[in-house]
């Protein structure tokens, strides 16, 4: 089978199995049986932030590999200043801390974890009877990919895999060669500041946090596969420490954008009136049924 088919079926596969169980667990029957009887309304509601983030997903795809010849001709040269900065840092990570076992597990992370962790938060928001959340998210997506491929275009920098390949391995590839396939077709090899990895994770994390009231449960979720898919970054020899840090602030300031543009002016959790009083009967729902 080709490569690339066999790793998206098997991520295909781990992620749906992933959403079901979490759904159920998390999100909770009632909300997704209310979901699925006003699926259509609300994904009317989120229609605007779900094109932009489309529309920024199209323009990285199919601009990615132009932009990267743009960034290399004329961008910041900043391989060689992000070592300056802090040498082999990420080289004694691998010597102090690789095991099997741990490669093993960001390995999955990093790849099949991260896919979990931002798909995830879609289902649980927009199973919350009002879409201020959701559309917050799709918002905080869209500027951490906007930001980062135009941060993507102005420095060009390698990471520590490509310029230390004596001290530092790609681990990912050695333990799961097939992943080559898919990384090459979503990643370029310059591509490391900041790093869009932590950005998102640290994007879910924060979100996870401010929505604890409504998903106690999937906070501590987010913020342990958050935490571990940053700490992968470096694991796994893909990022420097300046491009997690990078990464932290790309995902802050997306979350901070986010909440400023949708629904500026609610600040106790409950969204619109309008949205209220849908919240209200879909609470009712089953108790009438």
């Amino acid at each position: 089978m080709n490569p690339l088919l066999s790793v998206v079926g098997t991520l295909v596969v781990w992620i749906v199995s992933a959403l079901l169980v979490a759904g159920v667990a998390i999100v909770g029957p009632r909300r997704l049986y209310a979901l699925w009887d006003d699926l259509v309304p609300r994904l009317i509601r989120i229609r605007m932030p779900l094109a932009a983030l489309t529309a920024v997903l199209i323009a990285s795809a199919i601009g990615r590999s132009s932009l990267q010849t743009v960034s290399e001709l004329f961008g910041l040269q900043a391989t060689w200043i992000i070592y300056w900065l802090e040498g082999n840092f990420v080289a004694w990570i691998q010597a102090t801390y690789v095991t099997p076992e741990l490669t093993m597990y960001f390995s999955w992370i990093y790849v099949y974890g991260y896919v979990f962790l931002l798909a995830f938060p879609f289902l649980a928001y927009l199973a919350l009877p009002r879409t201020t959340t959701v559309r917050r998210l799709l918002v905080a997506y869209a500027f951490n990919y906007a930001i980062g491929l135009v941060i993507y275009t102005i420095v060009f920098a390698h990471g520590p895999r490509n310029v230390m390949p004596d001290t530092v391995t790609s681990l990912l590839f050695t333990h799961n060669p097939n992943i080559m396939a898919l990384t090459g077709e979503v990643n370029e090899p310059a591509n490391v500041f900041p790093s869009l990895h932590t950005s998102l994770s640290v994007t879910v994390g924060a979100f996870a946090v401010l929505t604890r009231r409504e998903y106690p449960v999937w906070t501590p979720i987010a913020l342990w596969l958050s935490t571990s898919v940053v700490i992968a970054t470096m694991y796994l020899g893909i990022h420097w420490l300046t491009d997690i840090v990078g990464g932290i602030a790309l995902a802050l300031g997306s979350v901070y954008l986010a909440y400023r543009i949708v629904d500026p002016d609610e600040t106790d959790g409950r969204g619109s009136a309008t949205e209220r009083q849908s919240e209200t009967a879909d609470e009712r729902a089953p108790r009438e049924s």
